[in-house]
C-alpha cells in the first residue's frame, strides 16, 4: 500500500482525494520506482481542481514530474538504487504521475539524477525550470544574445518566470520582469530582474505593431499579452512561448513576423526529444544559481498539495512549490 493523490471523475462528480492505494493498481511500466519529491506546476493545479482538461483518463494520479529511486526495472538501462527524474510523457494527464509515493513508468521516459543536484533540488527546477531552459536554448538557437538588447519574461512570478529571470540575468541578460502581482516587485529583483512591467500594460487589446523593444522574450502567458510581446519586439527578435496562464486564444495579426521578421517559437516540454532534455539538465547545472533556487521555493507536504493547487490558481503563489510525498 502507498499513499497518493487520486483524482475520479464518475456519477458523484469530479473530485481529487488523498488515499491510500494498491500497488497492483499502478499502470503497466517497465520501471516500479519510490517517489522521493514531486512538484505542483500549473498543470497539474488544472488537474486537481478540474479547471482545465488535463486529466484525459479516470482513475488517475495527477503530477508530471518527480524524483525517486528504482525498485525494480525490466529495463537493463537502470537498475535498483538507481536515482532518476522525470519531465512530462503525459504522466499526471494520461499516465499515473508523481504525487504518489509508487509510480511506475516506461524506461524512455526517464532521466538519471544528474550528480550536481540533490532529488529535492531537481524538484525544485522541476518542469517549470526544465521549460525555462528550453526556452532559453530556443533564443541561444535563433541568435539573441545579451548584447541585443532587453529580454522580458511574463508570468515572471511564477515558476517558468522566476526561473528564466534568474538564469536570463546569471548569462548577462538585462531582464524586464512583467508580473501582475506589484507585491513580487522585490523579490524578482532579487532573482535578477533590472525592471519589473506591470501585466496589465500588455493585457489589453493593442495595436498590430507597437513600439519596439524586446530582442526577445519567454512569454507563459499566451492570449493578448503574447500578442502585445510580439507586437513590440524589435526586427528580428525572438519570442518563445511556452504557457497559457493567459488564455489560449491569441488576438494578433501577422505583421510583426512578415513587417519586422519576428520569430515565434514554440516550446513543447512534454515531449521533448531525450536529446534536448539532456542539454537542459546540462545547462540547469551549469547555469542555475542553487542557492537562489532555494530561496524561490518552499516544501509541503502531500496533504497539503490540494489546499496549495488552488491557491496556485488563484495567483496566491510565488516561485516553485516542492512536494514530499513522504511527509
Amino acid at each position: 500500500m502507498f499513499k497518493g493523490i487520486l483524482i475520479q471523475k464518475d456519477a458523484q462528480g469530479y473530485r481529487a482525494q488523498l488515499q491510500e492505494m494498491e500497488e497492483e493498481n499502478l499502470p503497466e511500466g517497465e520501471v516500479l520506482l519510490e517517489i522521493a519529491y514531486s512538484t505542483i506546476n500549473y498543470k497539474d493545479a488544472l488537474a486537481i481542481t478540474g479547471f482545465g482538461p488535463v486529466v484525459r483518463r479516470f482513475p488517475l494520479v495527477p503530477g508530471i514530474d518527480f524524483s525517486g529511486t528504482v525498485l525494480a526495472s525490466k529495463d537493463p538501462r537502470y537498475q535498483e538504487g538507481d536515482q532518476v527524474l522525470l519531465n512530462g510523457f503525459g504522466v499526471g494527464e494520461h499516465h499515473w504521475g508523481g504525487l504518489a509515493q509508487r509510480a511506475q513508468v516506461q524506461a524512455d521516459w526517464l532521466l538519471p539524477l544528474p550528480k550536481e543536484f540533490s532529488p529535492w533540488q531537481a524538484m525544485a527546477i522541476g518542469t517549470a525550470g526544465y521549460t525555462a531552459m528550453l526556452s532559453i536554448l530556443a533564443l541561444e538557437k535563433f541568435g539573441v544574445t545579451p548584447e541585443q538588447g532587453e529580454i522580458i519574461v511574463t508570468g515572471a512570478g511564477g515558476g517558468v518566470g522566476g526561473i528564466a529571470v534568474m538564469i536570463l540575468a546569471h548569462l548577462g541578460y538585462r531582464v524586464v520582469a512583467a508580473s501582475g502581482r506589484p507585491a513580487l516587485r522585490d523579490y524578482l529583483l532579487e532573482l535578477g530582474a533590472v525592471e519589473i512591467m506591470d501585466r496589465a500594460l500588455l493585457a489589453a487589446p493593442g495595436k498590430p505593431l507597437g513600439k519596439e523593444r524586446w530582442a526577445g522574450a519567454v512569454d507563459v502567458v499566451g492570449g493578448p499579452v503574447l500578442a502585445n510581446v510580439c507586437a513590440t519586439t524589435r526586427y528580428a527578435g525572438v519570442v518563445t512561448a511556452c504557457g497559457l496562464a493567459g488564455g489560449m486564444n491569441w488576438p494578433a495579426t501577422v505583421a510583426p513576423f512578415i513587417l519586422r521578421g519576428v520569430t515565434l517559437a514554440g516550446i513543447d516540454s512534454v515531449q521533448a526529444p531525450t536529446q534536448l532534455r539532456e542539454e537542459a539538465w546540462r545547462r540547469l547545472a551549469r547555469d542555475l544559481d542553487v542557492e537562489r533556487l532555494q530561496g524561490m521555493s518552499r516544501e509541503i507536504s502531500l496533504s497539503e498539495a490540494i489546499p496549495v493547487a488552488k491557491a496556485l490558481l488563484e495567483g496566491s503563489v510565488r516561485g516553485r512549490v516542492v512536494v514530499n510525498v513522504n511527509k
